[in-house]
């Protein structure tokens, strides 16, 4: 398995596309808990995030009770 592949994995199992994943992971996020280390808005500013992306990330953070940073 590649590197990239590696970090991507839990984006990869949320159903996020390449895109996204690339994003999330050129950001150093490479967990949904790892969010907690930005706010929604920051999130939303990342190249390669769509509306549908940010949704389903929004669902599996609330599943897992994780926050986004409050600015």
């Amino acid at each position: 398995m590649k590197e990239d592949d590696k970090l991507e994995f839990e984006w990869r199992k949320i159903g996020l596309t390449g895109p996204a994943r690339k994003a999330l992971v050129e950001a150093k996020l490479y967990k949904v808990s790892d969010l907690r280390r930005i706010s929604l808005d920051e999130l939303a500013t990342l190249p390669g995030l769509g509306k549908s992306s940010i949704a389903r990330i929004k669902v599996i953070m609330a599943a897992k009770k994780i926050s986004f940073l409050r600015k």
